[in-house]
C-alpha cells in the first residue's frame, strides 16, 4: 500500500484527486447497487419485470448517453461535467431509498445512470491530459484505486444495508455529496482545449461534424470493436462464474461464500499487482502485443472451467465444495491478470487513435459500443447456459468463450502488425515547415 501511496504522489495534484474520487465513485456505488434488486423485490414487493425495468433504465440511461458526456466534457471542460455527475448521483442515490413510486424509481435509477455517463469520460480524458508521457503508468495505478472501491463498498453496503436499505442510499449519497464539495473547491479546471481539441487557429466544429469525423476513424472502430470481447469476458465474474458455483454448489452459504470469494480474487490481485504487471510488460512489449496477450489471457481463464467438464461432478462434501470453488477461482484470477495486462494499454490506445483530440468523446462512444457489446454479449452467454443446461453440454458456454477470447486476440494482434494501432495524425499546424530531405 506505502509503493501505491508513493506512486500517486509522484503525478500531479489533478491526478491525484481523480484516482481518489474513481475510488470513491466506485465505493459509493457498490455500496447500494448490489443490493437494489433485493429492496425492490423484497422490501417493496415490486413484480421481476418492474425490478429488471428500473435496473435496465439506470444501464440504458448511462451507456446511450456515454457520447454525449463525452462530448459536452471536450466543450465545457472536464470539472464541469465530473462535478454535475456526482451531483446528479448524490440525489439520484437519495431519492432510490426516499420514494416507493414506480415512476419517482425510474427517474431517480436514470439519474444515476446519466450521472455515470456525465463524469466517466470526462475523468478519463482529465487523467489522460494530465499524466501526459505517463498515461499507462498513470492507468495501472488508476485501476488500483477503481478496484479497492469495488472490492470495499459492498462490505460497507452489506453492513449498512443490514440495518436498512435507505440508510445505504443516504449514507452512499452522502458519499458522493463530499465528494462534490471536494471536487467544486479542489479539482482544477481543465478543458480540453489545453491538448489540441480544436484545429489551431479554425472555427469550432459542431457537434455533428465532430462525430461523423469519429465515425470515420477506421482504426479506433476496429479498435473498438475488438475490444468489446474484454468486457463481455471480464463481466463474466458477474454472471457466467456466479452461476456456475452455484449450480455445482448449491445456493446455501457455501455458494454465497464461494461468489464472494470470485469478487476478493479479482479485486485484490489487481491492488496486489498491477503496477508490477503494467511495468514489466511495458519493458518488455509493444502496447499492440500487450493488448493482444491480454485477451489470450483472457481467453485461458475459461479452460480450467472447460477442463472440469470432463470430470463427473462429487457428492457432498469437500470435494464438492473444491469443485465448485476452485475452477471459478481460477477463471477470476486469470481474469484479472489478462485485464491487468491491457487496461493501461487499451486506455492510452484511445488517446493515441484519437490523435489527443476529441478524448473525452472518443473514450464516450468508445464505452457505448462496449456497452451495446456487453448486453449482446451477456444474452448470448444466457442462451449458452441454459442451452447448456436443457442438452447436457456443460463445455458449450466456455468453448464459446475462449472462442470468443481468440478471436479477439487475433484481431487486436492483426491491427497491431498492419499498424493500425500506431499514433492517428495530429491536425497540422498553419506554421508547419515542410520536411527536408
Amino acid at each position: 500500500m506505502r509503493t501505491t501511496i508513493g506512486q500517486m504522489r509522484s503525478y500531479d495534484k489533478s491526478v491525484q484527486l481523480l484516482m481518489v474520487n474513481q475510488f470513491t465513485i466506485n465505493l459509493g456505488f457498490y455500496m447500494l447497487m448490489p443490493y437494489l434488486a433485493s429492496h425492490l423485490s423484497g422490501t417493496l414487493g415490486m413484480a421481476g419485470w418492474t425490478v429488471g425495468l428500473i435496473l435496465g433504465v439506470r444501464n440504458f440511461s448511462q451507456q446511450g448517453m456515454f457520447l454525449v458526456g463525452g462530448t459536452l466534457a471536450d466543450r465545457l471542460g472536464y470539472k464541469p461535467l465530473i462535478v454535475a455527475g456526482c451531483v446528479l448521483r448524490t440525489v439520484g442515490f437519495a431519492t432510490l431509498g426516499l420514494v416507493q413510486s414506480l415512476p419517482a424509481l425510474i427517474a431517480a435509477s436514470a439519474a444515476t445512470g446519466l450521472a455515470g455517463a456525465l463524469f466517466n469520460p470526462a475523468v478519463r480524458a482529465y487523467l489522460a491530459a494530465d499524466a501526459g508521457e505517463r498515461r499507462v503508468e498513470a492507468f495501472a495505478l488508476f485501476n488500483v484505486f477503481y478496484q479497492a472501491g469495488i472490492l470495499l463498498g459492498p462490505l460497507i453496503g452489506m453492513v449498512l444495508t443490514g440495518v436498512d436499505f435507505r440508510v445505504t442510499c443516504l449514507v452512499a449519497a452522502a458519499v458522493f455529496a463530499v465528494l462534490s464539495v471536494v471536487q467544486i473547491r479542489s479539482l482544477p479546471a481543465r478543458r480540453a482545449g489545453n491538448t489540441e481539441s480544436e484545429p489551431s487557429g479554425g472555427p469550432r466544429e459542431g457537434v455533428l461534424a465532430q462525430w461523423r469525423g469519429i465515425l470515420r476513424n477506421r482504426p479506433f472502430l476496429l479498435f473498438s470493436l475488438a475490444m468489446i470481447g474484454s468486457y463481455v469476458l471480464t463481466f463474466q465474474v458477474y454472471l457466467a462464474l456466479p452461476l456456475e458455483v452455484r449450480r455445482v454448489g448449491g445456493d446455501g452459504d457455501f455458494g454465497t461464500a464461494a461468489v464472494a470469494v470470485l469478487f476478493a480474487v479479482s479485486g485484490l490481485s489487481t491492488i496486489a499487482y498491477q503496477t508490477r504487471v503494467t511495468a514489466w510488460c511495458r519493458a518488455r512489449m509493444a502496447p499492440g502485443r500487450a493488448l493482444a496477450y491480454g485477451l489470450l489471457a483472457m481467453a485461458v481463464a475459461f479452460v480450467p472451467l472447460l477442463a472440469a467438464t470432463a470430470f463427473p461432478v462429487p457428492g457432498d462434501g469437500v470435494g464438492r465444495w473444491l469443485f465448485a470453488a476452485v475452477p471459478p477461482a481460477l477463471a477470476a484470477l486469470l481474469l484479472a491478470f489478462g485485464t491487468m495486462i491491457a487496461y493501461p494499454f487499451e486506455m492510452d490506445t484511445i488517446v493515441q487513435l484519437a490523435g489527443d483530440r476529441l478524448v473525452a468523446t472518443h473514450y464516450g462512444l468508445y464505452n457505448t459500443i462496449c456497452g451495446i457489446g456487453i448486453t449482446l454479449g451477456n444474452l448470448l452467454t444466457g442462451v449458452a447456459l441454459d442451452t447448456a443446461r436443457a442438452a447436457g453440454m456443460s463445455a458449450l458456454p466456455w468453448i464459446a468463450l475462449i472462442t470468443l477470447g481468440l478471436l479477439c486476440a487475433i484481431a487486436l494482434h492483426t491491427l497491431h502488425r498492419t499498424g493500425r494501432l500506431a499514433p492517428a495524425a495530429r491536425v497540422p499546424q498553419p506554421m508547419a515547415e515542410p520536411k527536408t530531405a
